[in-house]
C-alpha cells in the first residue's frame, strides 16, 4: 500500500503567491523523482479549536493561513529513495534555506504516515 508524507503549514496571505510558484516547482520536482502525487491546499473553513485545530497546531498568527500538503509515494522505501533525491536537487536547494522560505519553517508539522485504507 502506498505511503505519505504529510504538511501543515502557516502562510502569510500576503506571502501565498510565493509559496504557490515554490510548490509548483518543488512538485514538479517530487514527481520527476517518482512521487505519485503532489497536493497543496488553502483552509478555508478550518476554524480555532477548544483543544486542537489546523490553527492552534501551527500557532496561525494575523495575517495567515493554514496550508495542507501531502505527497504519496508508492512505499516507504520509495519515498526515502525520493526524498533523498528531491533534497539534493539543485532547483529546491533554494528553497531549503530558510531566507528563502516564504513561510516560517519552524512552525511548519510534517510527518511520514503508511495509508491503512485507499478508497
Amino acid at each position: 500500500m502506498a505511503y505519505v508524507d504529510g504538511f501543515v503549514i502557516p502562510v502569510p496571505k500576503d506571502k501565498l503567491a510565493a509559496y504557490k510558484t515554490m510548490a509548483q516547482e518543488c512538485g514538479a520536482v517530487w514527481k520527476e523523482h517518482g512521487a505519485l502525487e503532489f497536493r497543496e491546499t488553502v483552509a478555508d473553513d478550518a476554524p480555532p479549536g477548544k483543544l486542537t485545530s489546523f490553527p492552534q497546531s501551527v500557532m496561525l498568527e494575523e495575517g495567515e493561513v493554514v496550508v495542507f500538503s501531502w505527497i504519496i509515494f508508492a512505499s516507504r522505501a520509495k519515498r526515502d529513495e525520493v526524498n533523498d533525491k528531491v533534497m539534493n536537487d539543485p532547483r529546491v536547494a533554494a528553497y531549503m534555506d530558510p531566507a528563502n522560505m516564504p513561510f516560517d519553517g519552524r512552525r511548519m508539522i510534517y510527518g511520514g504516515f503508511e495509508m491503512i485504507v485507499d478508497l
